[in-house]
């Protein structure tokens, strides 16, 4: 598994921002907005292209198009549809999936309770939106959903990450025979007792959209 951390002053610049507790949920989404964007740079290097030939207003020239299947984007409800405008502003002929996972707090174990995805995704190369990396529980179970249905190469874009998520992800993955990758903008120093990224930057999904009682 490859695990890239974006190094760039404009990264570094917005998520210290997003971190700070007095930004507004407003300036939370535009910047994780804007984030994504620069991270989906990094994150598409290895997308598929293939050869095509265009003529110029002065002379035929060859070129590259993305390849078919199109890549897939596939936001982890609910906080990853914060990082979905970002991605598609940079991929905009993508198609977009949803996968709906919740973390068990007590026990830290991810579960699917809602789907919106093709049955079969062989050959397709997917992007995985999910803010935090902390104990890499729903990153892990949703790399292996989509697996599952056939997809052969995955990136996962993650605005933070910990060193704990990473190592899960790195043993629950092991032997699973396709290129995956994590491309985030930061790797924090642990988890605390309650599975949250310290220093981290909070509960991503209510920093995005508030808290709902």
């Amino acid at each position: 598994m490859r695990i890239h951390v974006a190094d760039h002053p404009l990264i570094a610049h917005k998520l210290t921002v997003l971190r700070d507790k007095e930004t507004d949920s407003p300036t939370f989404r535009r910047l994780a907005d804007e984030l994504v964007t620069l991270l989906a740079y990094e994150a598409t290097r290895d997308v598929r292209v293939e050869q095509v030939a265009v003529s110029t207003p002065v002379a035929d020239a060859s070129g590259i198009k993305l390849a078919s299947p199109r890549p897939l984007v596939v936001p982890i409800l609910r906080a990853g549809l914060g990082m979905l405008d970002g991605m598609m502003r940079l991929l905009p002929t993508a198609e977009v999936g949803f996968l709906g996972m919740v973390r068990n707090e007590e026990t830290l174990q991810a579960s699917t309770y809602a789907e919106r995805l093709p049955d079969d995704l062989s050959g397709r190369q997917c992007y995985v939106l999910d803010p935090m990396l902390a104990t890499g529980g729903t990153l892990a179970a949703a790399i292996r959903f989509l697996v599952d249905r056939g997809a052969d190469h995955i990136t996962a874009i993650c605005l933070l990450s910990a060193p704990e998520g990473c190592e899960r992800l790195e043993k629950e993955l092991d032997g699973l025979g396709i290129p995956v990758g994590v491309v985030t903008a930061g790797m924090d120093e642990r988890l605390n007792d309650k599975g949250y990224i310290v220093p981290g930057l909070g509960d991503a999904g209510d920093r995005l959209y508030g808290v709902v009682d």
